[in-house]
C-alpha cells in the first residue's frame, strides 16, 4: 500500500490509475482521448464505510490492492507528491478484475 497523505472518508475510495500501453493500430498511435474507456485502477485507500438505514457500517466489497474498472468520467482527481489519484465513490466502481 501507498504511503499517501489523503484518508478517504464515508464509500470513498482512493484509485491509482494503472497506465495503458500506447495502442498502435496499421502504424498510428491511438490518443488517450479516442480510447475506449473505462479505465483500470488499483485500490490504494478505503474509506471510513458507508451507513446502511440501521446505522451500522456496511464492508466495502473490495479491498486495498485490487485491481478495478472505473468509468472515464467518475470520481475526482487530486494530485498528491506529484502523482494523479481519483476518489469514488465504491458505487462508481464496475467491477473488479482478476
Amino acid at each position: 500500500m501507498a504511503n499517501v497523505k489523503i484518508k478517504p472518508i464515508g464509500d470513498r475510495v482512493l484509485v491509482e490509475h494503472i497506465e495503458e500501453k500506447e495502442q498502435v493500430r496499421g502504424g498510428i498511435i491511438i490518443p488517450d482521448s479516442a480510447k475506449e474507456k473505462p479505465q483500470e485502477a488499483k485500490i490504494i485507500a478505503l474509506g471510513t464505510g458507508k451507513r446502511d438505514e440501521d446505522g451500522k457500517i456496511r464492508p466495502f466489497e473490495v479491498k486495498v490492492g485490487d485491481r478495478v474498472l472505473i468509468s472515464k468520467y467518475g470520481g475526482t482527481e487530486v494530485k498528491i507528491d506529484e502523482k494523479k489519484y481519483t476518489l469514488v465513490r465504491e458505487d462508481d466502481i464496475l467491477g473488479v478484475l482478476n
